[in-house]
């Protein structure tokens, strides 16, 4: 239970002032997401100090406040008679209150918990599992949205209740030191790493230097724990493991694989190989990176002792996350928008170039790249390739990039395409007036930062039914908040 009790058994430095703890705890550090009820988080952000929102927060029936004891005084403006019906903690640093909050809060649970981790694939492959689990009748807390840092993780945790049966949650880094610390928080009993790739350099380091920091999801194993990795990558198979490893791919000498792979249309089929037994299995969307995702879903669910058909049926019938190759119609016009600009890296983008030419159509075909950010000093070379690889993808006759890193691939695409390069999103949208007319297929993928959600929320039109995330586990965290420099 969430009380004064619990709270001082974690924080030694901890503030009571006001100890009317709701029955049912949930957080939020966000206001124009609170819900009625929630406590809320104020967090001092690089640009936002949450501190300044404690009258929104109360405002919009917050039950209490989780505060840092240098901003008391936020508190000296708001009437006495509403704070006394709330809970109001005074703490030394709201980061680590709710990261110690959340690991303490995680050890009062026995059930099984995974982590999963990867350059690529962390969240798709976490909506299989969920997917998989929800069609066993599991009951499941897992990571809200896309939110896997060191705050999403823990609000995530917070939500753990005694009518949860496994945990899945994701685990995201980009510095040096951030695998360790979510760890230490969230103490998985069975771990997968989904790829390796080039990703967050810029804060991680070389290609093997991110595999180190990946592998540390195993570091606090206990006997029992099993690890699950991609088995194609030498850089995570040819190492020495002190515990059970689980090994997925397309090589025969993985225990779950992926076989006879084929791009049909709008389907990726092949045969799945779960030890001994084999099945059809058909993916809508020609990414052939979703086989990766469902490779990784099994391994994890034939690990929690989950049947057979719930595995092929969860993984043929789960709904594409928003903004991972997502196919969304066109506001006006015909064909369809591909909507992958969650992140990039550059195994996700040519991975995306390649199911865009896989599709089998007499539209016409348009990519839109943006810069890949984070990859450090290399960053030049691996937009370069980007360009070279190009010219693997002859029905693409048309590219938009943006930003200012991409425009080293230019020179190296080649003369087939026809390339335009602009600074930022906004300037691609006049430019594609001229495909109006025409059935289209459009690519949109890049960074986040380079923010060209905004040529896709221009165009395409996303179905009201869509949900991106279980319901259970929605946590909703404001991207103004910075922790990667925290430390536990």
């Amino acid at each position: 239970m969430f009380d004064k009790k619990f709270v001082a058994s974690v924080l030694s430095d901890v503030q009571v002032l006001y100890d009317a703890f709701p029955a049912e705890c949930a957080f939020s550090i966000d206001t124009r997401t609170l819900q009625k009820g929630n406590i809320f988080i104020a967090f001092k952000g690089q640009q936002v100090d949450g501190h300044d929102y404690i009258a929104v927060a109360l405002k919009k029936g917050a039950s209490g406040l989780i505060i840092n004891k240098e901003m008391q005084g936020s508190l000296a403006s708001i009437d006495p008679e509403i704070l006394k019906n709330k809970v109001i903690l005074l703490v030394s640093n709201t980061y680590q209150a709710l990261y110690k909050l959340a690991a303490k809060w995680r050890s009062k649970y026995k059930i099984p918990v995974v982590g999963i981790t990867g350059s690529v694939g962390k969240t798709s492959t976490r909506e299989i599992v969920t997917h998989i689990l929800s069609l066993k009748g599991k009951k499941v807390v897992a990571t809200g949205g896309n939110y896997s840092s060191l705050i999403g993780l823990s609000l995530s945790l917070l939500k753990m209740r005694d009518h949860h049966e496994i945990g899945i949650f994701e685990l995201g880094i980009s510095q040096r030191g951030d695998m360790s610390r979510a760890v230490d928080i969230l103490k998985p009993t069975i771990a997968a790493i989904t790829m390796i790739g080039h990703s967050h350099m810029e804060g991680l380091g070389s290609f093997q230097d991110i595999a180190i920091e990946k592998r540390l999801i195993f570091k606090d194993f206990k006997p029992g724990s099993i690890g699950i990795i991609n088995g194609d990558q030498g850089v995570l198979a040819r190492v020495g493991y002190s515990h059970p490893v689980l090994r997925f791919g397309l090589k025969s000498t993985n225990q779950i694989q992926a076989r006879k792979v084929r791009v049909t249309g709008d389907r990726v089929s092949f045969i799945l190989k779960l030890y001994k037994e084999k099945y059809d299995i058909h993916l809508r969307g020609c990414n052939e990176g979703r086989i990766v995702n469902a490779l990784a879903a099994a391994s994890i669910c034939h690990i929690l002792h989950i049947e057979d058909r719930f595995i092929v049926e969860g993984i043929q019938s789960a709904r594409p996350f928003k903004s991972r190759f997502e196919f969304l119609p066109f506001k006006k016009g015909k064909g369809w928008l591909i909507d992958d600009c969650y992140n990039a890296n550059p195994e996700s983008v040519k991975a995306a170039l390649s199911g865009l030419e896989q599709i089998k159509s007499k539209a016409q075909k348009v990519a839109v790249l943006g810069d890949m950010l984070e990859l450090g000093v290399d960053s030049p070379f691996w937009h370069r390739q980007i360009g070279r690889f190009l010219r693997k993808t002859p029905s693409i006759k048309k590219v938009f990039l943006v930003g200012k890193w991409i425009k080293n691939a230019q020179d190296l695409i080649p003369e087939s395409i026809s390339v335009v390069h602009v600074e930022k999103a906004e300037e691609v949208l006049p430019l594609l007036k001229q495909f109006s007319q025409h059935e289209l297929f459009l690519l949109v993928k890049g960074s986040r930062g380079v923010h060209l959600n905004v040529i896709v929320d221009a165009l395409s039109e996303r179905p009201l039914s869509f949900t991106a995330a279980t319901k259970d586990s929605e946590v909703m965290v404001d991207e103004k908040f910075s922790d990667k420099q925290i430390s536990m």
